[in-house]
């Protein structure tokens, strides 16, 4: 299928996230986690995706895919593909969740584990760094001396990955050429003759494209990710207008650079609830619509109580 595209949340669900394919799970975490023979995970646990709410907001959060790896360590893997400028709020905010689920009550904290979040993004968010995977820790803002380990935040930006050999090509950099969708079948191919766990994900994507409902699912869920930015597009001045002129006339008592960046949220809040409005009165699921405007579910529920 041309212009496939492997960053859909539930092929990649389908591709990482099934026990029957863990293999391609690990390969893909030992290269991003740039594991040797030494440390390799050889096995992992798939967990539920979807955590209960435990913010007084209600606010969902979603993991495509959620696992304990056979050290203890606790892994989630997050894929974004429209732009969110909140990103690193969001990580923080998974990995709090996976780290303080580790514990019971009463339990003692020396049985919590490394936690690692992986963000997969289709876009470029870090702005002053070049390299497509960076790596965030707890640091000494002096001595730069580690903190603790426990904490480990991974960004993989595609925009700025670049195969610079492919005779000489990393596991990692296999990967993210796949999930780039920038390279073609032959390509693709060459790549797998050195990186087995590609040929065999080249070989689940065939089959998937194959099967009528999968491939309808996938079809839906592109149709939806086009449709939000066709509305972000539609109010992307409206929005940051009416939220800049709320913002200014803030600035003017608060100062000015506090009231513009709240200007510029409430623009972005403003696109989101016409957005959610549009897909309710299409009769889109309020999870999609949840997961695709960053609204709570307990928000779009009382949109939908107003249309």
């Amino acid at each position: 299928m041309e212009n496939f595209n492997r960053l859909n949340d539930l092929y990649f669900k389908k591709l990482l996230g099934d026990k029957n394919r863990k293999n391609l799970t690990l390969s893909f975490l030992n290269a991003i986690l740039n594991k040797d023979e030494q440390e390799y995970f050889t096995d992992i646990t798939f967990l539920d995706k979807d955590n209960e709410p435990l913010t007084l907001d209600g606010k969902l959060s979603k993991l495509d895919i959620r696992a304990d790896l056979n050290d203890g360590t606790q892994v989630d893997i997050e894929v974004q593909v429209c732009p969110f400028i909140l990103m690193a709020q969001r990580s923080l905010y998974y990995w709090s969740k996976m780290y303080s689920e580790q514990l019971e009550k009463g339990a003692e904290y020396a049985k919590l584990q490394k936690a690692i979040t992986i963000n997969l993004l289709a876009f470029n968010y870090l702005k002053d760094e070049q390299d497509w995977h960076n790596i965030y820790n707890l640091l000494n803002v002096k001595s730069h001396n580690k903190l603790t380990d426990h904490i480990e935040i991974h960004f993989l930006e595609l925009p700025k990955f670049t195969l610079k050999d492919m005779r000489k090509i990393r596991t990692s950099e296999a990967w993210l050429a796949y999930f780039s969708g920038r390279y073609t079948k032959k390509e693709l191919e060459e790549i797998a003759m050195t990186t087995p766990a590609i040929k065999e994900a080249v070989e689940f994507e065939d089959t998937f494209l194959q099967d009528k409902i999968e491939r309808r699912a996938y079809e839906q869920r592109e149709k939806a990710i086009r449709d939000y930015y066709s509305y972000m597009s539609a109010f992307k001045e409206e929005g940051l207008e009416q939220g800049l002129q709320q913002g200014l006339q803030q600035g003017l008592q608060q100062g000015l650079q506090q009231g513009l960046q709240q200007g510029l949220q409430q623009g972005e809040n403003i696109k989101a609830i016409k957005i959610a409005t549009k897909m309710l009165n299409r009769g889109d699921n309020i999870e999609d619509i949840a997961d695709i405007t960053e609204l709570s579910i307990e928000e779009i529920n009382k949109l939908k109580t107003k249309i």
